[in-house]
């Protein structure tokens, strides 16, 4: 069913063009005009908004597959910065293309509504662990909704995930190699 629903909502890109990125690049800034959609083909594309604090959060972590900015279909403006984590390739539409093609299939606009939902549940999970008052709570819940860590030098993406610092998460990842809780 899910593989059945992904194609659907892959035909809304059939006919695109392609955007490739370098680990780094932005595709668009906070008050952007929203002209396309973008879906991710290859690589990983973070959504980010910077607190007054300086403080980077990560909103999406946009792989393969995913639909970037999702709800950036119903707004004029971005409200947040899309930069490549890795090498990335994505498709794009032009926005009223894809609106029209949601109001024109029937089974296309329920994918479309099912990917929305996915996002709010997805978003509703970093505002709970992000609700959490310790490093530790935090990454406990994040390993619990079944995430793992990964190689050394992609830590600080997680700590953007859970909203601390980088360097309270690596103390967070000392005490529990010195405590001999393995993560």
């Amino acid at each position: 069913m899910i593989a059945i629903m992904q194609h659907v909502l892959e035909s809304a890109f059939a006919g695109s063009r392609s955007v490739e990125l370098t680990a780094g690049t932005v595709l668009f800034r906070t008050g952007a005009p929203v002209t396309d959609i973008y879906l991710v083909r290859v690589g990983r594309v973070h959504l980010c908004r910077h607190s007054i604090h300086g403080a980077v959060m990560v909103l999406q972590n946009a792989t393969a597959g995913a639909v970037l900015a999702e709800a950036s279909a119903y707004s004029g403006a971005y409200h947040c910065d899309a930069v490549a984590m890795d090498r990335s390739v994505l498709s794009r539409v032009p926005k009223a293309r894809f609106l029209r093609a949601l109001a024109e299939e029937p089974e296309l606009a329920a994918q479309w509504a099912a990917t929305l939902a996915r996002g709010v549940q997805a978003a509703r999970l970093r505002a709970e662990i992000r609700s959490l008052p310790r490093v530790a709570d935090r990454l406990d819940a994040w390993l619990d909704a079944g995430m793992s860590l990964p190689g050394k030098g992609h830590w600080q993406d997680v700590a953007a995930e859970l909203g601390v610092s980088r360097e309270a998460l690596y103390r967070e990842l000392a005490r529990r190699r010195k405590g001999g809780k393995e993560t």
